[in-house]
């Protein structure tokens, strides 16, 4: 008897230490007791009664689901292959448990035909240039979806858009041209910007060189008439009898020379008439000081 009853104390025993539940931060126990949810349980450390109460571990991480490659027809009747990434997470534990079986499953079909219904209003063009609009549509859809089974889905971002091999052809064509014409634009503008840079030199090389000659000429002017200033200047202060000495030293040189006829203005015969006497000769010239 008594080995009967430490087999029971040790079945108990057993019974208890695995309806001790340790729950971690980012993990919550949806508990069923006699089948009936009462709620989610943790973090922390949590009792379950044994074979009364049944647990369903949570995760509350964020999570990301990959959809495989879907072929979707546009707008435009161009067929594309597409793959993307869905991110989730839960926000009500008892939700997820109770609302849903499979989430991964319900939501890799809710994408798959929410995908398809997003590309069929769109062409083309607009699919391969608006990825962000297309990734906020179906994060909008899937969350009105996923919402009533407790899980919030954060993030839609497409992978990779494959258009047709003609299309992709045609798309390398337009990229090589537009590299070209770029090229071409880019060259244009450099030829234009050399010959304004060149034109400009030379413009202002053409105006400091007026500006240079002109100060130049003030230059000029400006001497020839400090010098005729400084002529008259020096005129003013020679007398009458220096002026008459200046005429004689003339007509020495005149006398030298092999000429035969000589022309003399007025005021010459004036400056010399304090040298002649009164009979018309010559006087001797005074001495100078």
């Amino acid at each position: 008897m008594a080995a009967v009853g430490i087999g029971i104390l040790i079945i108990v025993a057993l019974l208890l230490w695995n309806g001790i539940k340790v729950v971690r931060e980012y993990q919550r126990l949806v508990v069923f007791r006699l089948g009936r949810s009462i709620g989610p349980k943790g973090p922390g450390v949590v009792f379950l009664i044994p074979m009364i109460d049944r647990a369903v571990w949570v995760d509350l991480r964020e999570v990301f689901l990959e959809i495989p490659a879907q072929t979707c027809i546009t707008k435009d009747n161009a067929p594309i292959s597409i793959d993307f990434l869905i991110y989730w997470k839960v926000v009500d534990p008892s939700l997820s448990v109770i609302q849903v079986g499979n989430f991964a499953g319900a939501a890799q079909g809710i994408a798959t035909t929410g995908l398809r219904a997003v590309i069929g209003d769109i062409i083309l063009d607009d699919v391969l240039a608006k990825r962000d609009q297309i990734n906020q549509i179906l994060r909008t859809k899937l969350d009105e979806v996923t919402e009533r089974w407790g899980v919030k889905v954060t993030t839609v971002e497409i992978r990779e858009i494959t258009p047709p091999k003609d299309v992709q052809e045609a798309m390398t064509r337009q990229m090589s041209a537009e590299r070209s014409r770029r090229a071409l634009v880019t060259e244009a503008d450099g030829k234009k910007q050399a010959a304004i840079t060149i034109a400009e030199g030379e413009k202002q090389a053409a105006i400091l060189k007026a500006e240079g000659d002109r100060q130049a000429a003030i230059l000029r002017a400006e001497g020839f008439a400090l010098a005729l200033d400084k002529i008259f200047a020096v005129a003013k202060t020679v007398d009458t009898n220096t002026m008459s000495l200046q005429y004689l030293e003339a007509l020495k040189a005149l006398g030298a020379s092999p000429s035969t006829k000589f022309v003399f203005p007025m005021e010459f015969t004036r400056l010399l008439h304090p040298f002649l006497d009164h009979g018309g000769r010559a006087s001797p010239p005074p001495q100078a000081p």
